[in-house]
């Protein structure tokens, strides 16, 4: 059965204050929000936070930060000033999570580090993300998502021998790190479910692409062995790799299981890899995958894409176009999944369409209420009828409420 949207979602109750900025901090408390939980969002009156001034824009409205802040309220505040620093204050004394991402002793200097909230709200959990983390020889230093994919040794293996490491092309170590954070933060509001007490969480933005970069540690502590770049290959698994079909298309390939490189060869009408020397388990087709990619492509070469497609479905074999965001928009699957959904938006003035949340629950499921909102949107509410400032306090500090 669909589940109910009438459902009180699974983090309805939760609240977060996200005084983070940018992209790894914000998406955290985003997947938070996705399944109920109240996000407050605080930004800089004026000018708020700078990822609305990333990426695209329509109208002079950032369209990534429409994404990132959605299913978030708005509420500015100056945390370098006193009615900042008491904007806070008020907003953690019955919080569960406050998300930042400050460099180290930002907040200490600020007058709200964690000694001093706590104070305040002993259940509090304070989750810290920074490009170096808390502790260490470079934890002083200022990071971001480059420079985590960098040290953490991605652009070393991404690309080909002969060309420079290559960065992604999208957010990767900020947006590991803001599903990392969720998950962190769930878990220690699951401790303190159990004890009460609240406590720090903190990482560095690098630390989980160290970890889902796979082998990589144990094959050089056990063995001494340095990945280098191999294009889309892998270096514990093949065939691997993207092909191009007969209309200059490209789909994804990989044959991990011996039964799957078997069924694939079959479709292709070339079984004689499949007692090829060279190829009759994982690590021998390992040792010569740049022979193997050669005979796939050329066999692959002789389909358009979708006839290769539906071909290999009949023999049961793996494969996945290699879509641009157009043919996402256009595949059935991902449209019948729910993958893409229009989101209302009155800043814009209409819906605007983004992906949806992930994760289907049958009973109570997360859902977009709306896009990131306007800058300071929830002021009013927030300031004066939640938190207890009278217009009178707020204009004498020069603070804008609308």
């Amino acid at each position: 059965m669909p589940a109910n949207p009438t459902a009180v979602p699974p983090l309805a109750g939760v609240k977060v204050i996200d005084i983070a900025n940018f992209l790894a901090g914000p998406l955290a408390s985003m997947f938070l929000a996705d399944f109920g939980a109240d996000v407050i969002k605080v930004e800089r009156p004026g000018s708020g936070d700078e990822i609305r001034y990333w990426g695209n824009n329509k109208n002079g409205v950032g369209l990534m930060y429409k994404l990132i802040n959605r299913n978030k309220r708005s509420v500015t505040a100056d945390l370098r000033t006193p009615l900042g620093v008491e904007i806070v204050k008020r907003l953690v004394a019955d919080a569960d999570i406050i998300v930042e991402n400050y460099r180290k002793g930002t907040l200490e200097k600020w007058g709200l580090g964690y000694d001093v909230l706590s104070k305040i709200n002993p259940g509090l959990v304070m989750l810290r993300l920074t490009g170096f983390g808390q502790t260490g020889p470079s934890s002083h230093k200022p990071g971001f998502g480059t420079l985590a994919e960098g040290y953490a040794g991605y652009a070393y293996i991404t690309g080909y021998p002969d060309r420079p490491p290559l960065l992604p092309g999208f957010g990767l170590a900020d947006d590991t790190a803001g599903l990392m954070g969720a998950f962190l933060a769930m878990v220690a509001l699951q401790e303190k479910n159990r004890s009460g007490k609240g406590q720090i969480v903190e990482y560095a933005i690098y630390e989980p692409l160290l970890t889902l970069l796979g082998p990589q540690v144990v094959d050089y502590d056990q063995l001494g062995i340095v990945q280098e770049r191999n294009g889309s290959r892998l270096p514990f698994t093949a065939p691997r790799n993207t092909y191009r079909t007969k209309d200059d298309k490209w789909v994804s390939i990989s044959g991990s299981a011996q039964s799957t490189f078997e069924r694939m060869c079959e479709a292709l009408g070339v079984p004689e890899l499949i007692r090829d020397p060279r190829f009759l388990d994982n690590r021998l087709r390992i040792q010569n995958a740049p022979v193997l990619d050669d005979a796939l492509q050329a066999a692959i070469e002789k389909f358009d894409r979708a006839s290769l497609i539906e071909l290999f479905d009949r023999f049961d074999a793996t494969v996945a176009a290699c879509n641009n965001v157009k043919e996402i928009f256009e595949d059935p699957h991902i449209q019948a999944r729910g993958n893409i959904v229009p989101v209302p938006d009155e800043e814009l003035g209409g819906p605007l369409r983004m992906q949806n949340i992930v994760g289907n629950f049958s009973r109570t499921p997360g859902r977009i209420r709306h896009a990131g909102p306007a800058l300071g949107s929830s002021n009013r509410a927030i300031l004066l009828d939640e938190l207890g400032f009278s217009e009178e306090e707020l204009a004498t500090a020069g603070h804008e409420i609308d």
